[in-house]
This record gives structure tokens, sequence and C-alpha cells, in this order.
């Protein structure tokens, strides 16, 4: 029987596979890899080079740089991981963001070929090549990893990166898969919102074809910021530097170890970036990297809310990687549902947010901006008259540049809640009315002559004499002199097109107070009766006094149970 020390484990290439070789989602991907090795590493600096021609992607620090032993010890070694002596932190002070040692397979599968080389300062270079293309083979073959060797790599390709590199590591990527579509403004925007490595550490720089990648190109988006909630007073360049036209921000308190900030824009478009239908969200970050996306649709409570289509953010908790549990998911792109301490967060982020909407619907409000339909503390018909009242007004603001538009603006202000208020008496009057009309006209209620004559056998219409304060006239002689005035309206004006869809039907010229009458008069009340008087105002467009609002309120209160009662509707 051998001896059980002549056994050790074989490992075949196609592990790779099952580790996770396929995890390239997207090129941003392949950049948070190489970034996140970089500052491990120790790197001050990070150059991403574009070929878009040749479909070619170099990416070069000056971190520590690797010997042949760390290259194959460490670089190679799937599974190796910098935290297995219990240090969290580099030799710099910097904490670790690489933990299971098999994120770098989605680097080093994303392209036909991989090329690395590194050294360590006062070294000599060294490394090496991955064909994915004979990897793949090898894997279908079975071939054990003991058996499988990199070839050399093209030292051409590394002569134009290659100045002042003192010490670091190069890796060029040969034939990236599916090719490189984003445009380098799109990848800024993109690294400046994904890693945030500057709030760790103020020394550390990424460049895109040698132009820095900064807050700068955030900037469309932080102009579009409309109102911010600071999570336990988080110091973020990018609110003090580039949100100078957010009109307010929120202090919030959380436990201590979240941090961040949680932020509006004024138009769900806002959040777009570029043409390309990705759109920032709410993020959660750890020590700097974006570590999963999206973290609100895990809140149930705010799916389908209209607020949420205006939210973005960044929530840094730290803390989350600070076990010996590794919180995150293989695909480095979410954290394990199961982690007590993410459920925690969740919870309390929810309550977070809840709160935040109820702010951000009052905010709206106070800035004359459509807020959230969902929100019970305003009727649906006061939130749509609101709303057609911000969308009519503002048709009529000058350009923001304009010197026009300070004055313009401040009239509008001053006139929204009033037509507001306008806007919605308006429609009851047309549906209360309109609906008499309907009902009496399936009765066969209308009136069809004056049956008030007197002995000279006058109609009340002749008899009307405002100035001896009758002003008694029945439904068709109030109709009547209705047509009429409108006949005399169009004669004025020059015009003969007909203007109300029936012109010769006499209740078109007839109130509330008056169609009522004609199907019930006993189900009017005393209540009622200034009805006209508010009503001709709101048709007139006059602005009404707060007394008059509330007097008119209470009567359309009334006034839809009434009609509602006269058509059936309340049965």
């Amino acid at each position: 029987m051998p001896d059980n020390n002549q056994f050790t484990f074989e490992i075949s290439l196609s592990v790779l596979n099952h580790l996770g070789r396929n995890l390239y989602r997207s090129f941003a991907t392949v950049l948070g890899e190489a970034i996140s090795n970089s500052w491990d590493a120790d790197s001050r600096n990070v150059y991403i080079y574009l070929d878009r021609d040749n479909n070619t992607l170099c990416i070069k620090d000056d971190g520590n740089g690797m010997s042949d032993q760390d290259f194959q010890g460490k670089f190679l070694k799937i599974g190796y991981s910098k935290r297995s002596n219990g240090e969290s932190n580099s030799a710099g002070g910097r904490p670790y963001i690489g933990r299971k040692g098999i994120g770098k397979l989605a680097l080093l599968s994303c392209a036909e070929k991989i090329s690395v080389k590194s050294k360590v300062s006062g070294g000599e270079y060294i490394g090496g090549m991955i064909d994915n293309t004979g990897l793949d083979q090898a894997i279908k073959d079975d071939v054990s990893s003991h058996d499988y060797e990199l070839a050399s790599y093209d030292d051409t390709l590394f002569k134009s990166f290659e100045k002042d590199h003192n010490k670091g590591t190069i890796i060029f990527f040969e034939n990236i898969k599916d090719g490189i579509h984003n445009t380098d403004d799109f990848l800024k925007k993109i690294i400046a919102l994904y890693f945030r490595f500057s709030l760790v550490d103020s020394n550390f720089k990424i460049y895109l074809n040698d132009e820095q990648v900064t807050l700068e190109s955030l900037k469309p988006l932080a102009e579009s910021t409309q109102f911010v909630w600071n999570i336990n007073n988080f110091p973020d360049p990018y609110l003090e530097d580039f949100c100078t036209k957010t009109k307010e921000t929120i202090p919030i308190t959380m436990s201590d170890s979240i941090k961040g900030f949680i932020a509006s824009v004024r138009k769900p478009k806002d959040r777009n970036i570029h043409s390309t239908g990705e759109r920032v969200s709410v993020d959660l970050f750890v020590n700097g990297r974006l570590r999963e996306t999206d973290i609100l649709k895990h809140l149930s409570a705010l799916k389908a809310r209209i607020p949420e289509s205006y939210l973005y953010g960044q929530i840094h908790l730290d803390t989350l990687d600070s076990g010996i549990e590794d919180p995150f998911t293989s695909s480095r792109e979410e954290v394990k549902s199961e982690s007590k301490e993410y459920k925690d967060f969740l919870e309390e982020l929810k309550k977070a947010v809840l709160a935040i909407i109820i702010q951000w619907d009052k905010l709206r409000e106070k800035y004359d901006e459509d807020g959230d339909p969902d929100n019970p503390r305003k009727t649906p018909k006061k939130r749509k008259s609101e709303e057609l009242a911000n969308a009519v007004f503002n048709e009529y603001l000058p350009p923001v540049e304009s010197g026009q538009y300070s004055k313009v603006e401040g009239w509008c202000r001053d006139l929204r809640q009033d037509a507001s208020f306008n806007f919605e008496s308006y429609a009851d009057c047309f549906a209360s009315e309109n609906l008499l009309r309907k009902q009496i006209d399936e009765s066969g209620l209308i009136p069809v002559g004056c049956t008030n004559t007197d002995p000279s056998g006058n109609t009340c219409e002749n008899r009307y004499n405002p100035q001896q304060g009758n002003t008694s006239l029945c439904e068709y002689c109030k109709g009547e002199r209705g047509k009429q005035s409108l006949l005399q309206q169009k004669t004025e004006a020059g015009t003969s097109i007909q203007i109300r869809n029936d012109e010769d039907n006499l209740l078109m010229y007839l109130d509330y107070i008056d169609l009522a009458k004609i199907i019930d008069n006993s189900i009017l009340r005393d209540e009622d009766k200034p009805y006209k008087p508010l009503r001709n105002s709101v048709m007139h467009v006059a602005r009404l006094t707060e007394e008059a609002k509330t007097k008119l309120t209470s009567i359309f209160d009334n006034v839809v149970a009434t009609v509602k009662q006269l058509v059936g509707a309340d049965t």
C-alpha cells in the first residue's frame, strides 16, 4: 500500500472556468479589476491606454511591481489571498480590495491574448503571455495546471509604455472580446462614478489616454442635482465643488459606519449617462470601490414609486469588508444576501429612503415641481392641477440666462398656486354642470318656454330689471339670455363660427344651480347660493381671496355629493 505522502491534489485547468473565468461582464468590469489590483499594489498612478482601431488595451501602474516569485506564487496562483497572513491593509496602509484571488480571472480572460510585464524597484522585468485560445484548447483536453506553461510576451508591445517606468506592472490586452465601443468621455464618467479611491487616498490617480480622470466628468450630473441628503456629514469633493446648483442639502443621521449621500435630479433623464441607456443609481461602495449598483432594488417598499426614478447616490460601508468572512459574491459585483451586516444596513437604509421620499415631495412642491403622486397627503385631483399649473407656467419662462428670467419666474411663482386652485375649480365646474346636462337630456326635462308671465303676457325675461331688484328669472329665460349674449359677442367679434357644441340648447347657458333646480329644486341648500359668483370668478380667471377659496372648496364638496346623487352615482 503506497505511503499517503505520495498522494497530492492535481487541478485540471477546467477549474478556471468553474471558478469564474467567464466573470467578464463588461469593459468596466475589466477596468475595475485592473484598477483594484493597482490600488492593492500601492500604486500612485494608473494609466489606461485604448486603441480602438487595433482593439487593444494597455494598463500600466507604478506600484510595487512583482518579482518572478510574486508573479508565479501570487499573480498566477488562482485563489491566492493577500489577506492570508491576517493583514487587511497594504504596506502603504491602504485597505485591500482583493480577497479571494479569483477576480483576476475576469481580467485574464477578456481578450485573446494578455501579456504581463512587471518589475520591482531596482529589478528586471519578468512576466509572460496568456493565450486564451490555447488555454481553451488545454481546458478542452483536460490538461493539468502543472503541465500548462505561459508563453513569452512580445517585448515590442511594451516599448512605448516603458519610458520612466521604474517599477510597477504593465498589462497589454490584444483583441478585446466584443471590442471597445465606449467613448473616452463615457469611460471617464464610469471611472469617476465607480472608483472613488480618492476618498480613501488622495494620492491615487487614474489616467485615460494620458488625461487624468476627475470629477469634472460628472459636471452635467452635478449641475442637474436638485436636492442632496448628506449622511453623517460626509465630506465629498463632488458635493462641495460640483453640486453648486443644488437647491437644498438636508443632513441625515445613520449608524456611524454608514456615510455618503443620496441626491435627486430635476428630471429622471438627468440620470442618464450619455445615450447609452445606463443610468446612475444609488450604489454601495466599500473602501472606495463600487461593490453593488442600484441597491434600492432590494427595498420592495420603493418599487414603482415615482421618486425612485429621480434618486442616485453613493453609500460607503467600509466595515462590510472588515470581517473574516467574505461578504461578496464570486462575481464581486454584489453582496451576499445572507450577510447579517448587509441585511441590517438595508433595513436602516429603507427607513432613511422612505423619509427622503416624503421630504422630496414637499421640496418639489416648494420649488414648483411635480412631486410624488402616490403620496396621500394630497388628493390626485389637486396634484394633477398643480402639475398642469407647472407645465403651463414653464412655457412662459424666458431662458435662464435672460435678464428677464428672475422677474418672470417670480411672477409665475406668485400665480402658480392660484392657477392650480382655479384649474381644479374649473374642472369641478365643467364636470358637475355637464353631468347634470346629460341627466336632464336623458330625463327629457329640457325647459320648452317661459311660463312665468304677468297679466300683460310679458315673460320674466322682459320684466327683468336690476334697478328694481327683480333678478328672479326662470331657467328658460336665463338660458335664452345667455344665448342672446353669445350671439351679440360673436357679432361684435366679427365671427360666425359655431363656438359652443350645441348653441341652440339653452342648457348650455345654465350653471349648476339652475341645472339642479330643473332636476330637483328641493335638493339645493342655502350653502349652494354663493356658487355662482365664485364660479364666475373662476371662469373669468380672477384671483380669489383665501376666504373665497375656502368657501368654494366647501361648496364643491357639497356639489360633488349632490351631482353624484342626482345622476345616480352614489347608489
